[in-house]
């Protein structure tokens, strides 16, 4: 039996979080799932990455009806999410890539 895609993307972050934390002393990303969306009826679950020290979050969005597709955003966690994500196939969304997007997004200062 095959792993869940939500289990699968879950290791994925887990594997660039632990990069991260090594490689970089000032990024300390926070993971969080939440099955918000799937209590008030929508089938996906959504896992967030935040930087306390940027205020970025990224915003990954695992539907059920797609699990071949992963929408995401790059926002920050004092806003609401904009309606329009982007959308990354889901085997394209590696842990390489996860620890890019951290890297890259959480080391920017405005």
């Amino acid at each position: 039996m095959s792993q869940p895609p939500l289990e699968i993307l879950s290791d994925r972050l887990t594997e660039a979080h632990g990069r991260i934390q090594h490689d970089f002393q000032n990024i300390n990303p926070i993971v969080g799932l939440s099955r918000k969306m799937r209590d008030i009826g929508f089938p996906s679950d959504t896992l967030t990455i935040d930087c306390l020290k940027t205020r970025r979050r990224i915003i990954l969005i695992l539907h059920d009806e797609q699990p071949d597709i992963v929408s995401y955003q790059f926002t920050g966690i004092d806003k609401d999410p904009d309606e329009e994500f982007e959308a990354i196939a889901f085997n394209e969304l590696t842990t390489q890539v996860i620890y890019d997007w951290i890297k890259s997004y959480f080391s920017k200062m405005d």
